[in-house]
């Protein structure tokens, strides 16, 4: 039983770090709201009075922040491959080639369909 007891611990630090931070923000924040603190913040673009259904929402920030996770995560995999690439051989070569592969081709599907233009 005394093997959890980091983990317990780890996690009694986690949750209180999660309640003090918080209490703290409620306590020290801002109390008075206006117009400009309420809005939601769409990357400038004045935001919409009401979704109607009939006019497309600009995404644009939002395939960018995707395109930011995605390349992100590929780098995380990639870092363990190449500090281990001598212990996993062949296999681990042709594993991470398939998954470059896979990413080039959504990158260049994004790139053909302009989702990395600035308008």
């Amino acid at each position: 039983m005394e093997v959890y007891v980091p983990v317990v611990i780890m996690f009694a630090i986690g949750l209180g770090f999660g309640i003090v931070s918080v209490v703290a923000s409620r306590i020290t924040g801002p109390r008075r709201v206006n117009r400009a603190k309420s809005d939601p913040y769409e990357c400038g673009i004045e935001p919409a009075p009401a979704a109607t259904g009939t006019t497309r929402f600009p995404v644009k920030f939002y395939l960018t922040a995707m395109l930011f996770i995605v390349f992100d995560i590929e780098i995380m995999f990639l870092v363990p491959w190449a500090v281990h690439h001598d212990v996993l051989g062949v296999f681990g070569f042709w594993a991470v080639a398939m998954f470059i592969g896979a990413l080039f081709v959504a990158y260049a599907y994004e790139w053909r369909r302009g989702g990395l233009d600035w308008d």
